[in-house]
C-alpha cells in the first residue's frame, strides 16, 4: 500500500512567534494578505497585535472580521467580496487566518473559491480538490482543530443544513504560526472542546482504515502531548505550559488526520453540530465514548495502543484491560469537563427522533464511516445516536 504524506510548508513555533509573521509571509511569497478573523479576535487585541506585526514589516493588508462559529456559505460570501475588492487597487495574493478552526476553515475556502469561483457544494466529497488555491498562512488560538496542517475545510450550507466536508491540496495552509500566547484567554468550555476535539483526531486517526506509519507516530505523539495537559490547561488557563503542549499536540493531530482521515466520531458529528448548532468539539466528546466502545471490537490493539500513548496504563498491561481505562478515561474526562448529553444540551428529544435517519444518511455520505475499524450501517448509526441521547 502506498501512502501520500501532505504537510504545511512551515510551522512556526513559540511564545511571541507572532511577531514573525513579516518574515513567513515573505518565505511564502505573499506580499498583500487578507486578514480573516472573527470579533472576538478583535476585541481581545489579537487583531491589533497582528496588524502591529505587520506595520513594522511594512506589509499592507485588508480585512474580514465577521467569520461566523461554524462558518456557512453565507458568511464565506461575504468574505469572498472583500477578497475580490483588493487592496490598494492591487488583488490580495494570500490569506492570513486568525482564530479558530472556523476562522482557518473560512479562509481555506476562500483560498479555492477566490482563483477559481463557484459555490462550496462544487467542492465537497467525494471530489478532491488539488487545484492550487491562493496560499494560507494559519494562526491558531485555540488547541483543536489542527485545521492549521490539514486539507480539509467544512462548510455549513444554508439551505439544508448539511455540514459540507471539503477536501484537496488546495485547502492545505503553506505556512502555521503556534504561539501559545494566544490560547491564554480561552474560556474552559472552549478550552474543553477543543482539547477533546483534537483528541478525537488523534485516536481516530490511529484507528484508521487509512492509518500510515506516518500518521500513526503523529497521532501517538498528539495523545501524549494532550492526555496530560488538557485537565491542566482546562483548571488553570494561565498554564503556558500545559498551553503550549496542546497548541502543539493539537497541530500533531491535525497532521495525522489529514493524512490517514477521521472516522466514525467525526462522521457522526457533523450533522449534530449543522442541525442542532453543537460546537463541533463539543458534539465529538458528546459521542467519543459510546462509538469508541462500539467500536473496540473490531480494533482491540489499537486502541490498547491509544490508552498507552495516552498514559492510563503501563506498557505490559493486556488489550483487555487498556481498553477498559480507555473507556475508563473518555467518561470521567466528559464528566470532569462538564460535556452535557445532546439532552443536557438542550436538543428536543421528538426533533433528535426525527432526524436521525437523516444525519445517519449524511454521516455515511461524508465518507468518514468508512474509515472506522467497524464499518455501520445506517441503523447503527441510529441506534448509536439513541445511546447518546441521555
Amino acid at each position: 500500500m502506498t501512502h501520500s504524506l501532505v504537510l504545511p510548508r512551515l510551522i512556526r513555533t513559540g511564545s511571541g512567534s507572532l511577531a514573525q509573521i513579516g518574515e513567513v509571509l515573505a518565505l511564502c511569497g505573499v506580499t498583500r494578505p487578507l486578514i480573516v478573523t472573527d470579533p472576538t479576535m478583535v476585541a481581545l487585541g489579537y487583531a491589533g497585535r497582528l496588524h502591529d506585526a505587520l506595520r513594522s514589516a511594512g506589509r499592507r493588508w485588508g480585512q474580514f472580521g465577521d467569520t461566523e462559529p461554524e462558518p456557512t456559505e453565507t458568511s464565506v460570501i461575504a468574505a469572498e467580496e472583500v477578497l475580490h475588492g483588493g487592496c490598494d487597487g492591487l488583488p490580495f495574493d494570500g490569506l492570513v487566518a486568525l482564530g479558530g478552526g472556523s476562522a482557518i476553515d473560512t479562509a481555506k475556502a476562500l483560498a479555492v473559491l477566490g482563483p477559481h469561483g463557484g459555490r462550496m457544494r462544487d467542492y465537497k466529497v467525494p471530489r478532491m480538490v488539488d487545484e492550487p488555491g491562493l496560499p494560507v498562512i494559519a494562526i491558531p488560538t485555540t488547541a483543536g482543530t489542527g485545521s492549521e496542517a490539514t486539507r480539509v475545510t467544512v462548510i455549513t450550507d444554508p439551505e439544508n443544513d448539511e455540514k459540507m466536508l471539503c477536501m484537496g491540496l488546495g485547502f492545505m495552509p503553506v505556512a502555521a504560526i503556534l504561539d501559545p500566547d494566544l490560547t491564554l484567554s480561552l474560556p474552559k468550555r472552549v478550552t474543553a472542546d477543543t482539547g477533546i476535539d483534537a483528541l478525537t483526531h488523534a485516536i481516530e486517526a490511529y484507528v484508521s482504515r487509512k492509518a500510515s506509519p506516518f500518521s500513526d507516530q503523529q497521532a501517538l505523539a498528539a495523545m501524549r502531548l494532550i492526555a496530560p495537559n488538557l485537565r491542566r490547561a482546562f483548571q488553570d488557563g494561565e498554564d503556558q505550559e500545559a498551553r503550549e503542549a496542546l497548541l502543539i499536540g493539537a497541530c500533531f493531530g491535525g497532521i495525522a488526520f489529514s493524512n490517514a482521515s477521521v472516522a466514525l466520531v467525526h462522521g457522526m458529528s457533523r450533522p449534530i453540530g449543522a442541525f442542532f448548532h453543537v460546537p463541533h468539539g463539543l458534539s465529538n466528546a458528546m459521542l467519543l465514548p459510546a462509538v469508541t466502545s462500539w467500536s473496540i471490537p473490531a480494533a482491540p490493539r489499537r486502541y490498547a495502543e491509544c490508552a498507552r500513548a495516552m498514559g492510563l496504563v503501563g506498557e505490559t498491561v493486556a488489550d483487555d484491560m487498556a481498553n477498559a481505562a480507555l473507556l475508563d478515561e473518555l467518561r470521567a474526562l466528559n464528566d470532569e469537563l462538564g460535556v452535557p448529553t445532546p439532552a443536557g444540551f438542550g436538543i428536543q428529544l421528538e426533533r433528535w427522533q426525527q432526524l436521525r435517519p437523516l444525519m445517519a444518511e449524511q454521516a455515511i455520505a461524508s465518507g468518514s464511516p468508512g474509515n472506522n475499524p467497524r464499518i455501520p450501517t445506517a441503523d447503527e448509526i441510529v441506534a448509536i445516536y439513541d445511546e447518546v441521547w441521555e
